[in-house]
């Protein structure tokens, strides 16, 4: 059995269900705008209508209560609050959020609020975004609003999601917002995103009165042979995507491969800096969705490690193997490197193309697919893991990314023409599943 006071939930996050991005005096984000360049996002879809949750939000609520969650994670888009992304406040952007958090609160649900799922506001874009010395101050000064506003009913707070995919994807291949192709401001990416979340966790330590984390994506990276060329190859994809973020967090250092990787594209970051980065953090968000099979590939620019995809493993609609004992593994693996530190997870959920019969959409490998990793979890518990709640990603079928509304990975199914919610199978499965306790 899971602990009595274990969270279960489900994540989204606000470009992806809110829709309506502009409303009320909202100023667009990084994510508006790459999203209606052409080419950019698959079928031309966008956010403006998403799940249309700005307007249903309290119908959303009221699904939750009957799905039986016991918390919510949700993102603030910055825009909508602060739609310069410094300066005025705008109260309807900010209201919105409150009546959402309110809405919880009576229903029993806690509130995990990120602070920021990658919507940067387009005019702090125009100043040089994340590249900019200032962003960390920029993004403070947002975390203030919002702590000083709702900290007295949200106790889980996460400063960023997955920086690594705004670093990597968003950065350095362009194929997330901003869509930029500059290997040379990589770097300095990441570490203005990590003195963000240190200078947002130290302005909660001066006010906030509960806890706050950081969300990242981690994979196990494992060799697909024996040869020590594949070997090497699996430990500099480690170091580039697992301890990238954790490393200068959690011990002060960058990992020494990264260095090598990127050679004379890489700063010499100042050692005070580093010292902010290593700050008191009270947990760690993981967002699980499958392992790395690395192969040596010396055409593989730098990192001379390829990703493959193995013989004959079930996949998802994403192209990602289905590999729950990765969960396990993950979550040790932060214990040995890192210590003993409050974990959860954050995000973990598949795409499947789901079947519609009369009705009932039965999304039978979803269910297994939650299965397996909600045992995964399960084992690391009973390994003494300190693991203290559960988000399935995602609550809802929405905007997924540069994938628009191709990949389904939500729990609820939502009509593209009427708004209509309906309960997939996977969602009276967890809902049973929360009824028990566990398994």
């Amino acid at each position: 059995m899971f602990p009595t006071n274990f969270l279960w939930g489900a994540a989204t996050s606000a470009y992806q269900i809110e829709g309506d991005p502009l409303a009320a005096g909202a100023g667009a984000s990084i994510w508006h705008q790459f999203a209606h360049q052409s080419g950019r996002i698959a079928n031309g879809d966008t956010g403006d209508v998403a799940c249309g949750h700005y307007r249903h939000w309290a119908k959303d609520v009221a699904l939750m209560a009957e799905l039986g969650l016991t918390a919510y994670r949700f993102s603030v888009a910055w825009g909508r609050v602060l739609p310069n992304g410094i300066g005025a406040v705008n109260q309807a952007g900010l209201d919105f959020y409150r009546r959402l958090i309110d809405a919880l609160c009576e229903r029993g649900i806690t509130p995990m609020l990120t602070l920021y799922h990658w919507d940067l506001p387009q005019a702090l874009q125009e100043r040089g975004g994340w590249q900019h010395a200032d962003s960390p101050t920029w993004f403070a000064n947002y975390a203030e609003v919002l702590i000083r506003a709702v900290d007295d009913r949200v106790p889980l707070w996460i400063t960023l999601n997955e920086p690594w995919v705004v670093t990597v994807p968003g950065h350095l291949e362009g194929v997330h917002a901003p869509g930029l192709q500059n290997r040379a401001a990589t770097p300095r990416v990441a570490h203005h995103l990590l003195l963000a979340h240190a200078a947002a966790v130290a302005v909660y330590r001066a006010l906030g009165r509960h806890q706050i984390g950081l969300a990242v994506n981690l994979e196990p990276q494992t060799p697909a042979s024996t040869s020590t060329a594949d070997q090497l190859a699996a430990h500099r994809r480690d170091a580039f995507i697992n301890r990238w973020f954790l490393n200068p967090l959690l011990l002060g250092s960058y990992p020494p491969e990264l260095p090598e990787i990127f050679g004379a594209d890489w700063p010499n970051f100042p050692a005070s800096e580093l010292a902010q980065i290593h700050t008191t953090t009270d947990f760690i968000g993981v967002n699980y969705y499958s392992r790395g099979l690395v192969r040596a590939d010396a055409t593989e620019q730098s990192l001379g490690a390829r990703r493959i995809q193995p013989l004959n493993a079930p996949c998802t609609t994403m192209g990602w193997e289905i590999y729950s004992a990765g969960l396990t593994e993950t979550l040790l693996e932060l214990r040995n490197r890192y210590g003993d530190i409050p974990l959860y997870i954050t995000e973990n959920g598949a795409a499947f193309i789901d079947s519609v019969q009369a009705g009932i959409i039965n999304d039978a490998a979803r269910v297994n697919y939650l299965k397996s990793h909600l045992h995964a979890a399960q084992l690391a518990l009973a390994q003494g893991i300190d693991l203290r709640g559960y988000f399935v990603w995602s609550l809802f079928d929405n905007f997924e990314w540069a994938e628009g509304y191709a990949q389904r990975f939500g729990l609820i199914h939502i009509d593209a023409q009427n708004g209509n919610r309906t309960f997939k199978r996977s969602a009276h499965w967890y809902r049973e599943f929360i009824q028990n306790g566990g398994f």
